[in-house]
């Protein structure tokens, strides 16, 4: 019996020569000599600027420094920094030395940055001194080294200043041996299911994925090198990483810095500094929606593309985009993490663009294959037809780190599986439905339920508990818990939001606790989200 064809999808756009065996720094410093006098980055706080020449020197000498200081080939170092030039720096350090940068979230508690520096193995940790009480004692006693980036107070041998890495010197950059198949980069994510794993993000991932979105014939499809993108998102998330940095340096574009998103100076660096691309996320948008008064007092025409990401941008603020940046062109694309990690983007932007769709995420990167399965047969279903969307090409991760199981499951026959539903229409656009995945998207960020659920479950008045998202105008969605009392227990919904508040992140904070006799599941012992999201659905839970 003959095998049934498969239904594989490519780009509208040809597929282009990608120089995927460079090292990443190689590849995005490859056209320096164009534009090494440009502006590279501008600190919106201080207003400091970077030609790239100055960026693609100090990116050595602290290569330099970090490989004086015991970090070697494969070797990892921790990145806990809000957004600054000193994020890049070490980032392009590392990767000059074949080292691997893991980006954790500086607003993490001790004992969440803590199980990633054990989980990655990292050496070094570079960060802020109001972040070092967080890992100190930890790091003294695994001899981990310490480097802040702001305070004089460091210069000690528990802790080093920044300053000692900038002073390296370039001309003792070790020859290291890069293979494109080396990892550069380790982003935490917890995928479609599980708790958070290491992503092994490779140099000829990274490379593949940028090239995607900024090389080619048809060229900067959505940067150009005068440009001066904003970058607000913070750079420990992929998105910012990846999209805003990474593809703001191989296009030679001025990227502007700034730490956390406040309204108003968000609104004067755009007007000062004339910013013509937004890469944004929904509550960005809806900031802007929301404080209108304020948004028109400021020139926003500089603006000529926002894209938006992270979250799904519904119609009402794709019309609030639209009507705060006159100039503007729409765009949202479709990534995650494991994915390098974009899979699908808006063609607005390119030099023939398409008409966009609204709730349209845009069509699969150039140099790629995606299929929708069904999740059941895993069948590739035709147009038009919601299934699990899978997309194979060299961007996808490496695997997960130490974790062979997990990456099994997630990458099968070559093909990543996202764990959202979509279907692709007759235009070659690409729509996201729903999701099988637990994940829940807070603002952009990724909450693992299972996380959550382990650490209530060790409450000792907590006999089980489960967690699902509920929907939030703000941030999209926030985790809301089922809980079983343990017998006799009189605990509240007050006493368990601080216990686990006092163990998380801000973003990770149950937001609701619903009481339940039993939490639903099946014969196997998984819980039934479908269910508990059906009685939130249904109203205030029985």
């Amino acid at each position: 019996m003959e095998a049934k064809q498969e239904t594989i999808f490519r780009s509208r756009l040809p597929d282009i020569y990608i120089p995927n065996h460079l090292s990443l720094h190689s590849y995005c410093f490859e056209n320096i000599s164009k534009f090494s006098h440009q502006p590279c980055l501008i600190d919106g706080a201080t207003g400091r600027e970077y030609t790239y020449a100055d960026v693609e020197l100090m990116s050595r000498k602290v290569g330099s420094a970090l490989h004086k200081n015991g970090i070697n080939k494969g070797d990892v170092i921790m990145i806990l920094l809000p957004n600054s030039s000193e994020y890049v720096f070490s980032f392009l350090g590392a990767s000059y030395i074949g080292a691997i940068s893991t980006m954790a979230n500086p607003f993490f508690t001790s004992a969440e940055i803590i199980k990633q520096v054990k989980a990655s193995n990292a050496k070094i940790i570079i960060t802020q001194s109001v972040h070092i009480p967080k890992v100190k004692d930890f790091a003294l006693k695994n001899a981990i080294k310490l480097v802040c980036i702001d305070s004089d107070n460091c210069n000690s041998e528990k802790c080093m200043h920044f300053s000692e890495l900038l002073s390296g010197d370039e001309s003792e950059l070790p020859k290291v041996d890069i293979d494109s198949n080396d990892v550069v980069a380790l982003p935490y994510s917890s995928g479609t299911t599980g708790l958070p794993k290491g992503v092994m993000l490779t140099h000829k991932g990274l490379v593949t994925s940028v090239a995607q979105q900024v090389d080619g014939e048809n060229p900067n499809l959505w940067i150009h090198s005068e440009d001066v993108l904003m970058c607000v998102l913070p750079l420990f998330h992929i998105y910012s990483l990846n999209s805003i940095l990474l593809c703001g340096l191989r296009a030679g574009a001025a990227i502007l810095i700034m730490q956390k998103f406040d309204i108003v100076p968000f609104l004067e660096l755009i007007q000062k500094y004339k910013v013509t691309i937004g890469p944004f996320v929904p509550p960005i948008v809806l900031a802007i929606a929301k404080n209108e008064e304020v948004v028109d007092k400021y020139d926003l025409s500089s603006i000529r593309t926002v894209m938006s990401g992270a979250a799904p941008l519904g119609k009402e603020l794709e019309d609030t985009v639209r009507s705060k940046f006159p100039n503007a062109k729409l765009g949202q694309g479709y990534g995650m993490t494991e994915a390098g990690p974009v899979l699908a983007m808006c063609l607005a932007f390119a030099k023939e663009p398409f008409e966009i769709k609204s709730g349209a995420c845009g069509t699969v990167v150039r140099n790629a294959a995606m299929k929708i399965v069904d999740p059941e047969t895993n069948a590739s279903l035709p147009r038009n037809q919601r299934g699990e969307i899978c997309i194979r090409g060299d961007q996808i991760m490496k695997g997960y780190l130490n974790d062979p199981e997990a990456t099994k499951r997630t990458i099968v026959d070559g093909w990543l599986h996202t764990g959202d539903i979509g279907y692709i229409d007759d235009d070659d656009e690409l729509f996201i439905v729903d999701r099988l995945k637990e994940l829940i998207k807070y603002k952009g960020f990724q909450v693992a339920p299972a996380e959550l659920e382990a650490l209530l479950l060790t409450h000792p008045e907590i006999s089980d508990a489960a967690v699902v998202p509920m929907i939030d105008e703000g941030a999209g969605e926030v985790p809301v818990a089922f809980v079983v009392k343990s017998n006799g227990s009189n605990v509240t919904e007050a006493e368990i939001k601080q216990f686990v508040s006092k163990q998380v992140v801000f973003y990770k904070r149950i937001n609701r606790v619903f009481f339940v006799d039993k939490i639903p599941k099946s014969p196997s012992g998984k819980i039934l989200r479908k269910d508990l999201r059906a009685k939130l659905a249904a109203g205030v839970p029985n």
